[in-house]
């Protein structure tokens, strides 16, 4: 295909005006010589003022810078005073555009004014909110990638008065997903959040139309997880800030979509394929769902109702209502996958339809962006994308509990695993010679706990973790020569044990009981002599005297992966 067949009136190949831009890592389409330039990405930050977030796990990302006095504005972006991003104007065409190899495609398949068109469509579709100081600035940066999905249950839109209170006109979090991506980006972990989870929402702050911050306090008492959101003038930022203490991870970004996503996104990709082990109808719900047992193709509306439903379902719950959400979901990703991703014109119907209904923070607020974190996703295989619900058991607090909690053990387990980024798939990874060697410095003989000299140190554990662990190791362990030696002289990024070669005995032995992974292990080169205490210093990563630092390997939860076709029980 020639120049001109592409869509250049002046016979240049569109495929050349591309340029990777070294200090963003993206391509930029350069349409002229004077073309405007993007402007550096924005530094990632401390977190927002007035959150009561844990301390992040290591190999977490920095915060997004907090607002600041206004800047110039980015090749991509124009300025906003508000809440909500201005829908682009037809200037806009002449800007840089910022595209990675998924809009390349758009160039080479339909020329450069069908790009500029799909462009500025896309753009015009998407609505944005400026969640301060909460998320990351950038697409996707190094180390594991959080993205909150919201369900906002907002009554709005043609048909959906009939879903409920026709006066929620903000909605809640009706259906919350947090989806995990490994850092290696072999596997990813889906964890839905039961709306009716009971929690304590933290402070947090929202920005006004004006530009103003709204400081909003938390939940006095412990509330259900749907009310993060909507209530008191709560935004997605308020969302991910609970989700954060919930979890003990940090949140990246978010994207929020409404009733009548599910509607058109099914819809555009020729409907999802559900399966029912028995029928299933609405005998009281009033949403008139009414599907065979048996395999059904469902779109629209009644795609929007499957979902929303929980008659006719084991305990008529919200937990089964999530395990039908997950199939559906999982169902999609099989047929966007399968069917959607090789098509063009498919692919542009399902962006169109999915932005229509789609408000994402201005970290990933552009088609270029979202296009550079959906390539990257879309490289995960399906049968290493894990689908769960956060473990929880029924309110003890409640008479006839409608609500749940948290499981006290399972849960830290599951969050655990996450903040550790360990895989709930067993994906295959070639061995590392250098993390075989580290495995084998717990290989050996152990010292007697009474043999075992250690100087302990804080260096970004809880308050008073030093104090806690001393009284834990000669009380209980019978570690008697341990001493306290306060906070460390910097803070480290996890718990570490430095000892001499003479000395692996014992830091085997108090490996062993404190829990330590292998990766904790830090011998040195020369030997002590006999009355040197080792030093364990204590990181971010110890939550508690005698509770392994090491993070879980699995989890006895239920779990499903995303190309597993099941019925619906």
């Amino acid at each position: 295909m020639d120049a001109r067949s592409r869509g250049q009136a002046d016979g240049t190949d569109p495929a050349d005006q591309w340029v990777l831009n070294p200090e963003t890592g993206e391509y930029e389409l350069r349409l002229n010589d004077s073309a405007e330039r993007p402007s550096t990405p924005r530094p990632r930050s401390a977190p927002r003022p007035g959150s009561t977030a844990p301390a992040r796990v290591p190999g977490q990302r920095g915060r997004r810078a907090a607002p600041a006095a206004p800047a110039a504005p980015a090749a991509e972006d124009t300025p906003d005073p508000g809440r909500r991003k201005r829908k682009p104007g037809k200037s806009r065409r002449k800007k840089a555009l910022m595209w990675t190899g998924g809009a390349l495609g758009l160039v080479l398949v339909g020329g450069s004014a069908f790009a500029y068109y799909w462009y500025d469509r896309l753009s015009g579709n998407i609505d944005t909110v400026d969640i301060g100081g909460v998320g990351s600035d950038k697409v996707l940066a190094d180390g594991p990638v959080n993205i909150l999905i919201i369900g906002n249950d907002v009554r709005t839109g043609e048909g959906n008065e009939a879903y409920g209170n026709r006066t929620n006109v903000t909605g809640h979090a009706d259906t919350t997903l947090l989806f995990h991506v490994a850092e290696d980006r072999t596997n990813a972990t889906v964890v839905s959040i039961p709306r009716d989870l009971v929690i304590r929402i933290p402070d947090c702050e929202s920005i006004q139309s004006d530009g103003s911050t709204k400081s909003i306090p938390g939940s006095t008492v412990a509330t259900r997880f749907n009310e993060s959101y909507g209530v008191d003038g709560r935004d997605p930022g308020c969302t991910m800030l609970t989700v954060e203490e919930i979890t003990g991870l940090e949140v990246d970004h978010f994207m929020m979509f409404d009733f009548n996503a599910v509607k058109t996104m099914s819809t555009a990709v020729g409907g999802v394929e559900v399966c029912l082990e028995k029928p299933l109808k609405d005998r009281d719900g009033g949403s008139g769902l009414d599907l065979p047992a048996g395999e059904s193709r469902i779109q629209g509306e009644e795609a929007l109702s499957f979902l929303r439903n929980r008659h006719g379902l084991k305990n008529e719950s919200d937990l089964d209502r999530i395990e039908m959400q997950q199939k559906f979901v999982a169902s999609m990703l099989r047929q966007l996958k399968e069917d959607t991703l090789g098509s063009p014109s498919k692919m542009l119907d399902v962006a169109d339809a999915a932005t229509k209904s789609l408000t994402v923070d201005k970290g990933i607020g552009s088609p270029g962006k979202l296009l550079t974190l959906a390539r990257e996703l879309g490289r995960i295989d399906l049968k290493n994308i894990t689908m769960m619900t956060v473990p929880v058991k029924d309110n003890p607090d409640e008479p006839t509990p409608v609500t749940v909690v948290l499981d006290p053990v399972k849960a830290p387990k599951v969050f655990g695993m996450l903040q550790n980024d360990v895989s709930f798939t067993e994906v295959k990874k070639k061995e590392k010679k250098a993390k075989d060697k580290q495995a084998e410095l717990l290989e050996g003989t152990r010292a007697e706990a009474s043999e075992i000299r250690v100087d302990v140190f804080n260096g970004g554990g809880p308050a008073g973790a030093a104090q806690d662990t001393l009284v834990w190791l000669q009380t209980g362990e019978g570690v008697a020569r341990s001493t306290n030696r306060g906070n460390a002289p910097a803070e480290v990024d996890k718990t570490r044990l430095e000892y001499a070669p003479n000395q692996a005995g014992q830091a085997r032995k108090l490996a062993d009981l404190m829990g330590l992974p292998a990766s904790a292990m830090q011998p040195g080169t020369k030997d002590a002599d006999a009355t040197t205490p080792m030093t364990l210093t204590l990181g971010p990563d110890f939550t508690e005297a005698g509770v392994p630092v090491a993070p879980p390997k699995k989890v006895d939860v239920p779990q499903s992966r995303a190309d597993e076709k099941m019925c619906g029980k």
